[in-house]
C-alpha cells in the first residue's frame, strides 16, 4: 500500500461513525500511572483514527497494566507497552496500518507507534519523543513512525524517566536498571486543561 493510499484510507475512515469525536466534543485524554509518577496524553482522533482506536482498545482491555518502559534513550525516546518487568513480551493483537504522513510530527512530547522495519507492524508498543526527532517522520520515499497523541501534563515525569540509568538485560539494550512500571492506563472522564 502506498503512502497516498494509506492516507486516503485514513480520510475515508474519518467519515465512519465512532472513529472520531462528535463535533465540539473534547479530545480523548488518558492518564498513565507509573512507578515514576503520572502523566496525561491527549489523543488526535482526527488525524490518527486507526492508531488512536488501536491504543484505546489496549487501554480498555487493561493490557498496559504491569508493562514497563523497556527502552530509554536519553535525549531521544522512552518506549513501552509491550514487556513485563521480566522482559516477557505480552501477546499483542494484529498490527495496525501505518498512519505516518498524517500531518503530525515526531516533536518533543509527541507519542508515536513503535514498529519494526516493516511499515505496518505497529501493535501495542508506543514511544514518547524526548526531543524533536524529525528524522522519524515520513518522507516521500519512505514510511515514518505514526504520531497519534501528545503529552499534555507531566512532561517532567517523562523527562525524568528519560534520564534513568540503563543497561543490557535479556538481550535488550537501553533497559532501565530500575524498572519503570506502568501501573495503569485509563481514559479520563473529565479532560484536563492544556
Amino acid at each position: 500500500m502506498t503512502c497516498t493510499r494509506s492516507l486516503l484510507l485514513s480520510v475515508v475512515l474519518l467519515a465512519l461513525p465512532g472513529l472520531t469525536p462528535a463535533y465540539g466534543a473534547e479530545p480523548t485524554q488518558v492518564k498513565i500511572e507509573t512507578s515514576a509518577g503520572d502523566f496525561i496524553l491527549q489523543m488526535d482522533e482526527a488525524r490518527a483514527p486507526l492508531s488512536v482506536a488501536n491504543f484505546l482498545q489496549y487501554v480498555n482491555d487493561g493490557f498496559y497494566a504491569g508493562t514497563i518502559f523497556h527502552r530509554v534513550v536519553n535525549g531521544f525516546v522512552i518506549q513501552g507497552g509491550g514487556y513485563t518487568p521480566e522482559l516477557t513480551q505480552k501477546p499483542p493483537r494484529p498490527p495496525v496500518v501505518n498512519e505516518s504522513g498524517n500531518g503530525l510530527s515526531n516533536r518533543r512530547g509527541s507519542v508515536a507507534m513503535a514498529r519494526t522495519g516493516e511499515p505496518h507492524s505497529a501493535d501495542s508498543q508506543f514511544f514518547i519523543n524526548l526531543a524533536d526527532n524529525l528524522p522519524l517522520d515520513s518522507k516521500p520515499t519512505r514510511w515514518g513512525y505514526a504520531v497519534f497523541a501528545e503529552v499534555v501534563q507531566g512532561m517532567d515525569i517523562v523527562d525524568e524517566i528519560g534520564h534513568r540509568m540503563t543497561g543490557s538485560k535479556g538481550g535488550m539494550q537501553d533497559v532501565p536498571l530500575e524498572p519503570v512500571v506502568i501501573r495503569s492506563v485509563s481514559v479520563l472522564k473529565t479532560p484536563v486543561a492544556r
